[in-house]
């Protein structure tokens, strides 16, 4: 798939999906099916519309970009969004943006779509008009419950990935640079690598999770992983994503480590003593192995 920023999209008939696409769920995957084309914004519009109410978000761009290209898709176009384009009319959104640049001939939204200065563009504007064709897809439902990007947010946040992975079609994913840390699993048997979050973006409840790991090798690895601030120890630090990579002994830090979040195994909390906490991680390492391997 290319990935080509709005400036360097050359003329050609497109079938166009437009929208934000965070997460890349079953909805958005309803909304890109049969389109050649996806279109979408960077950064997000709230973070320059509404910078204070701004969601933290599922996917970075590469992630949106990898997920979608797993579809299928022949080209990722990206709008730089700023206050310029944000003051952009609903009008001309359609007429220099689809019709102008993309040269669009068929147009899928989903039904909640809004473009132009102040959201006043909808999808009825859109299939008033005659230059293309538009296809208006319904919020998906699932369990009773419509699939959307602040929905999955909410189960992330409440550490329930493995609902969450069903609603977006693929595991959630985090991935950063191992970096170095207290260095305090390695003397209870467990040595992890440990990434710092990202900020702006969701990170699942505290708690440890069964999780797959890749490493810049290509590999995958069954990975026992935990998300806190390590209430057996103080140590001045943050929030921190600490992987434990099963059946691995080398060095990775500075590489970057990709995790995949399957399931919550256990709420994060403070062990009586060392020893407890040793034996049942000892227990989340073969739960995580039944889980993931």
């Amino acid at each position: 798939m290319r990935v080509t920023p709005l400036t360097e999209v050359q003329p050609r008939p497109r079938r166009v999906a437009i929208g934000t696409f965070d997460g890349v769920h079953l909805g958005h995957r309803e909304v890109i099916r049969g389109a050649d084309t996806v279109v979408t914004f960077e950064p997000h519009p709230a973070a320059i519309v509404a910078p204070g109410g701004a969601p933290r978000l599922l996917t970075t761009l590469e992630r949106k970009a990898e997920l979608i290209g797993a579809l299928g898709v022949e080209e990722f176009v990206v709008i730089p969004f700023d206050h310029e384009f944000a003051a952009r009319s609903a009008r001309s959104f359609i007429d220099d943006m689809l019709v102008g640049t993309l040269h669009a001939e068929h147009v899928s939204v989903g039904e909640n779509f809004r473009f132009g200065h102040r959201a006043a563009g909808d999808n009825a504007l859109l299939r008033a008009d005659a230059r293309f064709e538009t296809r208006v897809v319904p919020l998906l439902e699932v369990d009773g419950e419509v699939v959307s990007s602040s929905h999955i947010r909410g189960l992330v946040l409440g550490g329930a990935v493995e609902y969450a992975d069903k609603l977006l079609g693929a595991p959630f994913t985090l991935a950063g640079e191992v970096v170095e840390g207290d260095k305090r699993g390695r003397t209870l048997g467990f040595p992890t690598a440990n990434l710092v979050p990202s900020e702006g973006y969701v990170v699942p409840g505290h708690g440890v999770y069964a999780c797959r790991a890749h490493t810049d090798d290509g590999a995958v690895r069954v990975a026992a992983t935990n998300v806190g601030v390590r209430p057996m120890f103080v140590t001045g630090r943050g929030e921190l994503i600490e992987a434990f990579l099963v059946d691995f002994d080398g060095d990775l830090y500075g590489s970057v480590l990709r995790i995949e979040f399957l399931k919550r195994l256990r709420g994060e909390k403070r062990f009586a003593s060392v020893e407890a906490l040793v034996e049942q991680m000892g227990r989340d390492v073969e739960e995580t192995r039944a889980i993931a391997a």
